[in-house]
Formats: structure tokens, sequence, C-alpha cells
């Protein structure tokens, strides 16, 4: 009689911003799973650089504000709601958009478009990519923007909501295999479970929204 014995593959995973990672793969670095923003994605793709399998959109989540925990709610319940908030507080923080981190070029542009950034620049910080949440949670911020999913872990930033009305967005991370990957059929597992029920559910109590 056989004992049955179950085989899993040996994850290596490792983090970075998305626009750095598109970098070092364009330079010439691969891995047998690459997920980034779908945008991304798609341009990786153009040049060659992921296997012909196609791409899977794996989880989303959206450009969202954060205050301190425990601190009033901000009104964002509309556009002239929100900007009006943003006026008044004492200081914001979010990505440098000069680092290419998603949500910091987008809300650049959204201050942008709201005809204010010049208005916010005495009192904006900028972070060099996930830390806004933290920095809401030490004080040294009234308000941040952020990606859901990089509020939700942090214990002392509480999740205000998503940016309203037009102005809202969510930032798609999609699945690829890597172009030279020699693991192609443990790297489709791999995918096939991010985009399973199990990963889902998780996914959800972090920030996210299936893909």
């Amino acid at each position: 009689m056989h004992e049955a014995v179950e085989v899993r593959d040996k994850l290596s995973i490792e983090y970075a911003l998305a626009a750095d990672v598109k970098k070092r793969i364009l330079d010439g670095e691969t891995a047998d799973v690459i997920i980034l923003t779908r945008a991304m994605m798609d341009d990786l793709q153009k040049q060659n650089k992921l296997a012909a399998s196609g791409l899977s959109n794996v989880a989303g989540t959206p450009v969202s504000i954060a205050a301190r925990a425990g601190a009033p709610k901000p009104d964002i319940s509309s556009v002239d709601a929100f900007k009006k908030t943003l006026l008044a507080a004492r200081s914001i923080v979010y990505a440098d958009p000069a680092k290419e981190g998603a949500s910091g070029v987008y809300f650049a542009n959204v201050l942008n478009r709201l005809g204010i950034a010049e208005q916010l620049k005495g009192k904006t910080i900028l972070v060099p990519g996930a830390q806004t949440a933290e920095v809401v949670d030490k004080g040294d911020a009234e308000l941040g923007i952020a990606q859901a999913s990089e509020i939700v872990p942090v214990a002392g930033a509480q999740l205000i909501g998503p940016l309203p009305g037009e102005l809202a967005s969510t930032t798609v991370f999609t699945a690829g295999i890597g172009a030279e990957s020699k693991s192609t059929e443990a790297a489709k597992a791999f995918i096939r479970f991010l985009t399973g029920p199990e990963a889902v559910a998780r996914f959800k109590t972090k920030g996210f929204e299936p893909g």
C-alpha cells in the first residue's frame, strides 16, 4: 500500500513598487509569475516580456481616503464636498508621483482637475511608496490618499472610502507568466489559486475587490 504524498511548490515572492518591477523586467529580469497593474502588464505583453498564455486580472483596489482611527470622518459624499475637505485639512499625505506609485500619480492628476494643486502644496507630505496610512496613523498628516489595500492593514488608520463620483478610480492588478519561465505549469496553478474563491475571500478582507 502506497501512502499518498502531496507535493507543494515553494514560492519565492518579492515586492516592490510596480514601476520599479516593470523597469526590472524591461531591463532583462524575469520571474515565473509577474503581477503589476493592468496597463503595465499590457505594455510588457506588447514588448514580448510575457508568455503568450495571456493575462488574468487578480484583484482591484480603489484609490481611497484615510484618516486617523477614532478621528471624525471627513465629508467625501460628493466631489465638491471632497474638494472642501481637502482645502480644510491641516495636512495631506500621498505617494510621490515622481516615484510612479499608481495612487500618487492618479491623485496628483485629481488635484489638477480640481484646480487646487498649488493651494495644497504647503501642507502636502509625499512618501516614496506605500507609507501613507502609517503617516496618518502617527498623526503626522490629517488625511491620506492611497490604495484601500494599503490603508486596511494599518490598525491606526481608518478607511473613509473611495474617491467620490467621477474622481473614483480602481487599480486592477493583473498576473502573467514571464516569457522565459521554466515552470509554466506551476505558474498557471498559482494564478488559478489567486483568482479562485479561497484567495478572493482573503483579498476582500484586505481592501481588494475581485478582479
